[in-house]
């Protein structure tokens, strides 16, 4: 992998990362394939929109289907029929999303699976090699996140426990990847200057190929995470990737991007297409409302998706109201489609020396 960076506009940056199935044009939003799909998509509809990267996660793999099957199955690229990059989250999510069915002890974390309540146990080390049998291009250490807001305690243990694992998760992954994968650290620290100050310091000292800023968008007010990220970054070498993890709404994303993020993913787009609400030029819509019953009007025909411009409000409306799985399908496509469209006016604009201006007019819609 390498990572070019082609333009700067005050802190915003556009840039190029090729992996071993392609480029991710950067600033890059990432659709969220957890179990190897994005939900109520097809991958052809995900490429169709631009999206060139999605994220599985290594702790839902590892339970259904399992790791070996994929990997006997020839990977998860070619599992869920996605020719693009792939990037895996560690399961160091799940640490703090699934508190109450795991243990965490300094050489590892044992889950308890929300499946079938067996027990699994992934240790940095495994979790390397889960993520090498699943293919991904890019991967992520195993890590602790901590809620937002915790007491300091809590934040600089997890900061000392994640550095230790990702030492252990460098080190198993140099041992073991085939040329071309790659992996990033996540900078840890909740809020706390001195504690992303200090996680920052110890990755750079065992060296990643690209480096995340986790534990963020877990309860924080958005300007206590943009504070926390235009501390950090500057910490963080030019030369290599930085990925928001989590992160967000259109306003979030044009915030981070401003202050030099490079790399993003949520499940709010297609969770909220999944709920009847679309993301558009006009802001949030919800097409429950009764207001929407007999526009004619597509959704949102900027948006260069068939979701977007080739059905009516009215129509959306109605598959919302009688609960067709097609109205998830349809608002999913368009509210990644919106996003992509998002992160390439970002693009364009930051290569132009327009970025103010056009994210002006992105927070005159969305705040």
């Amino acid at each position: 992998m390498t990572f070019s960076l082609l333009a700067t506009d005050g802190t915003a940056r556009r840039g190029r990362l090729t992996t071993p199935h392609g480029t991710v044009e950067t600033p890059a939003f990432m659709p969220v394939g957890t179990q190897g799909t994005v939900k109520a998509m097809q991958t052809r509809d995900v490429a169709a929109t631009g999206a060139e990267v999605v994220l599985g996660n290594t702790y839902h793999l590892m339970l259904r289907p399992g790791a070996e099957r994929v990997a006997a199955l020839g990977g998860l690229h070619a599992f869920m029929r996605w020719e693009r990059t792939i990037l895996t989250d560690s399961g160091g999510f799940q640490v703090m999303s699934l508190s109450e069915l795991r243990r965490i002890d300094p050489d590892g974390v044992t889950f308890r699976s929300h499946v079938d309540g067996s027990m699994h146990r992934l240790t940095p080390e495994s979790a390397v090699d889960i993520q090498l049998k699943l293919g991904s291009d890019i991967q992520m250490q195993l890590d602790e996140c901590v809620a937002l807001p915790a007491p300091p305690e809590a934040v600089a243990r997890a900061v000392t426990l994640s550095l230790d694992w990702a030492a252990r998760a460098r080190r198993a992954f140099l041992e073991t990847a085939p040329a071309g994968r790659q992996q990033f650290g996540i900078v840890q620290g909740g809020t706390d200057a001195s504690e992303r100050a200090r996680s920052a310091e110890g990755l750079l000292a065992v060296g990643f190929d690209g480096y995340a800023v986790g534990g963020l968008a877990v309860g924080e007010p958005q300007a206590e995470m943009f504070g926390t990220v235009a501390a950090t970054l500057p910490r963080l070498p030019a030369d290599r990737p930085r990925y928001l993890m989590g992160v967000g709404t259109p306003s979030d994303i044009v915030g981070a991007v401003e202050r030099g993020i490079d790399m993003f993913d949520c499940v709010m787009p297609t969770r909220a297409g999944r709920h009847g609400v679309a993301y558009t030029s006009e802001g949030r819509l919800n097409l429950k409302n009764a207001r929407f019953r007999a526009d004619p009007e597509p959704l949102d025909p900027a948006t260069n998706c068939p979701a977007s411009r080739d059905y009516s409000r009215a129509y959306l409306h109605h598959l919302v109201r009688v609960g067709e799985p097609l109205a998830m399908t349809l608002l999913s496509w368009h509210n990644i489609a919106f996003y992509q469209r998002l992160m390439a006016s970002l693009r364009e604009a930051i290569a132009a020396g327009r970025f103010e201006s056009v994210a002006r007019q992105w927070r005159a819609v969305w705040g």
